[in-house]
């Protein structure tokens, strides 16, 4: 009988009491997208859909050793980064990227959740500009998001696709800024691969919907999960985008508590 392998997909981010986003929703489109999950927890979150109420951030020692434990045995196939809180958490997932070569990187900036609450201290900006960016493989920030790492308000496509540009020069392989702030009809994003020094528009049609809780969380673990399974990564980064367009569509029309509701992660494979 051969032995099989997984493909293994390791997140690092907050935990959602609510389910709808940080590990919970990285795990539930690692699992929808053919990916056995692992996780290295940095913070915990008292949260909804209307909102964070608590924040209680992890020893660093001891997010270290959920990492030790996981790449020293497991390993990891792709690795995506979300809410990190403090700078001394992102100088700790920095070396143990490091320590164990990791690959395939997805890092995800999270600074505030959907709701508006803040999900990064100021000082930890900057740990994630210096340490963790050159590490990344591909950094997907917002538009409020890449607006903090670049220094400048953007305002247009122009201006997103200058962003993209000059952060890639902080040493990332590729930068996906999300364009579904702008509020328009449509939601595209802009992808900059940095070697070939090629832009990428990436187009959907915006989806109709309330339900946009973890809509980074959701398209960051998706690219990871692809790239976990061997896709290369323009089409990781396009697949990304087609599930979670789906998962929006597929969640419209569900109601679940009174403020932002999640997308639909099982979409693929849950029938009503």
């Amino acid at each position: 009988m051969s032995v099989k392998h997984y493909a293994r997909a390791l997140t690092i981010a907050g935990s959602d009491s609510g389910g709808g986003a940080g590990i919970q929703a990285d795990l539930k489109t690692f699992g929808a997208l053919g990916c056995y999950g692992m996780s290295a927890i940095t913070a915990l979150t008292a949260q909804n859909t209307q909102g964070v109420t608590a924040i209680e951030a992890l020893p660093p020692t001891f997010v270290e050793a959920q990492l030790d434990a996981v790449l020293s045995d497991l390993g990891a196939d792709a690795v995506k980064i979300g809410m990190l809180f403090g700078a001394d958490i992102a100088g700790v997932v920095a070396r143990c990227l490091v320590r164990y070569r990791c690959t395939n990187i997805v890092l995800d900036p999270v600074m505030v959740a959907t709701s508006g609450d803040p999900l990064l201290k100021p000082d930890a900006v900057e740990a994630i500009r210096s340490q963790l960016i050159p590490l990344a493989t591909v950094i997907t920030p917002n538009i409020p998001e890449a607006q903090v790492l670049w220094g400048r308000p953007i305002a247009s496509q122009a201006d997103m696709e200058a962003a993209a540009r000059d952060l890639a020069r902080l040493g990332c392989r590729s930068v996906l800024i999300k364009g579904g702030h702008f509020g328009q009809a449509r939601s595209d994003d802009v992808f900059y691969l940095a070697a070939e020094q090629r832009l990428v528009t990436l187009g959907a049609e915006r989806v109709a919907t309330a339900n946009t809780h973890g809509t980074g969380c959701t398209l960051s673990s998706a690219v990871a999960a692809f790239l976990a399974r061997g896709r290369g990564l323009e089409a990781a980064v396009a697949e990304a985008k087609d599930y979670l367009t789906g998962a929006l569509r597929a969640g419209a029309d569900y109601r679940l508590g009174h403020g932002h509701g999640p997308v639909h992660h099982y979409y693929r494979s849950w029938r009503d």
